[in-house]
């Protein structure tokens, strides 16, 4: 599914409405409301139509910036990770005590951060 608000992000730095990038790409603008708000997807033309026009890649587009490999029962598994998920936690490994008390228990740590944001 594509990132709304990266789409919304990239729409805006190229000082385009709504109206503009859809008239540009070949849909309405009610099409790219729905694209921002996650409601429905562009067919892959119109994703590339949307690279095109707003010079990012589809990997930003899709929030696949990041391919990680991970291993569960020793079957390894491909998962991705947006920029933003990649400094969130580089932040959170500046702190050491934080970052082992998410990552050792991370229902544990999930919980206490839901308990303290309220």
């Amino acid at each position: 599914m594509l990132l709304g608000n990266r789409l919304k992000e990239a729409r805006k730095k190229c000082g385009l409405t709504q109206s503009e990038l859809g008239d540009l790409i070949g849909v309405g603008k009610s099409a790219i409301c729905s694209y921002e708000k996650e409601t429905r997807n562009p067919t892959v033309d119109n994703i590339i139509e949307l690279m095109c026009v707003l010079g990012v890649s589809a990997d930003y587009l899709l929030g696949t910036d990041n391919i990680i490999k991970t291993t569960s029962d020793k079957t390894p598994k491909y998962r991705t990770m947006t920029k933003e998920e990649v400094a969130f936690i580089e932040i959170l490994r500046k702190d050491k005590i934080v970052y082992e008390m998410l990552f050792q228990d991370p229902k544990r740590g999930s919980d206490l951060v839901k308990k303290k944001l309220g």
